[in-house]
């Protein structure tokens, strides 16, 4: 069986998926962050292997998309080049790790990423294949709202503690004790039942009832939330929005022309690391407030295989129609691949039409179905209305 036959877990480079459009190969970026030369050359390799396409994921890595099977070789060889590729798709898998975009160079975050690549790729842990870490260490957390299972964070006084996701308090740990202890809760997450079934997350396992060790239990509260981030200049560069997180390959060769380093968030945003001007390419968003931040819509038809719609086209006519203070969420099919939370609206394409929800997400029963694209674009008041 190929790689790209597999279906049902989270792809990598070693681990493709097929798609509509030909082999989606998820790159995940070391320590989060990308230097100038692999820039430019992820961006000549997805013109010469793909279509072109590069998705910005919400676990802030980049997939070349329209790769054909008998270019995943070549791919694999010239990824390994740019010290892109893991050693074997198990290790690949378990590397998945959120990390801050606003660390300062001599600061703990590189060395606390790194050190845990290295501890996951020696621990042989059989993880779930979403389960994922976060290191938001910053004296304020910008990843609280995203998905990881297990979070290295800083307390209110900037000391360093680990927390298991679900779990309103944290372990204070010294800096030489956050990596091990991070893998000790992943340990106890298995041997205690969370992975039953392949698809276990933390915060439900604690949720469902299953109470830490004394060993791994905290009485540390984790850091404030900072505010929504937004395009616009920070201390650590530019950050720039990439319009329902997806570019083309000349998009992302500009980023490599400035000679700056990439870092990436989950949030379809990217930090050019120390550039004082706003990048300028198709698709990308520079102001703060554009209506294109406000709405999430997966690769959809007919790039995705599974969607049954353009979501693309859909969302790109109401996000100026969506109230500033609303997201919308536009799924081509059950899975919301694109987007597992909740939106003020989801809209969800099948065979019969669009379902939608409101305050919810894919998971949840619609309010509406089968509506029309064109009769939801000429009248969006359907959207947030009372029906």
């Amino acid at each position: 069986m190929s790689a790209a036959s597999v279906k049902g877990w989270c792809p990598g480079a070693l681990r493709p998926m097929q798609s509509g459009d030909g082999l989606v190969v998820r790159v995940r970026p070391f320590g989060g962050r990308l230097e100038a030369p692999q820039i430019s050359g992820l961006a000549e390799l997805a013109e010469r292997f793909g279509n072109g396409l590069i998705d910005v994921t919400s676990r802030a890595n980049l997939q070349i998309r329209g790769v054909q099977e008998d270019g995943h070789r070549p791919l694999l060889d010239a990824l390994a080049r740019l010290a892109l590729l893991d050693p074997d798709a198990d290790i690949e898998a378990r590397r998945n790790i959120l990390v801050t975009p606003f660390w300062s160079r001599g600061d703990e975050t590189q060395s606390l990423a790194a050190e845990l690549e290295e501890a996951l790729a020696d621990s042989g842990l059989a993880l779930p294949t979403k389960f994922g870490f976060a290191i938001d260490d910053g004296r304020s957390r910008v990843l609280a709202g995203d998905s990881a299972d297990i979070r290295i964070e800083r307390d209110r006084s900037g000391g360093l503690l680990v927390r298991a996701d679900g779990a309103r308090l944290g372990r204070s740990v010294d800096r030489g004790q956050a990596v091990s202890a991070a893998l000790a809760l992943s340990s106890w997450f298995l041997i205690s039942g969370g992975a039953k079934g392949g698809r276990g997350r933390m915060a439900a396992h604690i949720g469902s009832g299953a109470v830490l060790p004394q060993s791994l239990r905290g009485e540390t509260e984790p850091a404030p939330v900072m505010a929504a981030v937004r395009p616009g200049h920070y201390p650590q560069g530019a950050m720039v929005g990439v319009a329902f997180g997806q570019m083309l390959h000349a998009t992302l060769h500009q980023f490599s022309a400035c000679g700056h380093a990439l870092r990436m968030t989950p949030w379809r945003m990217v930090l050019s690391e120390g550039k004082r001007e706003m990048p300028s390419g198709a698709g990308l968003i520079t102001e703060p407030y554009d209506p294109a931040l406000r709405v999430i819509a997966c690769s959809g038809a007919p790039r995705c295989r599974e969607a049954h719609a353009d979501t693309r086209a859909l969302a790109a006519a109401l996000a100026p129609r969506m109230p500033a203070d609303a997201r919308l969420h536009v799924s081509g099919c059950g899975k919301g691949c694109a987007h597992s939370g909740t939106a003020a609206v989801t809209l969800i394409a099948t065979r019969a039409g669009f379902d939608l929800v409101r305050d919810g997400s894919t998971r949840d029963a619609p309010v509406l179905r089968g509506l029309n694209g064109a009769d939801i674009v000429s009248d969006p008041s359907i959207l947030v209305g009372g029906n």
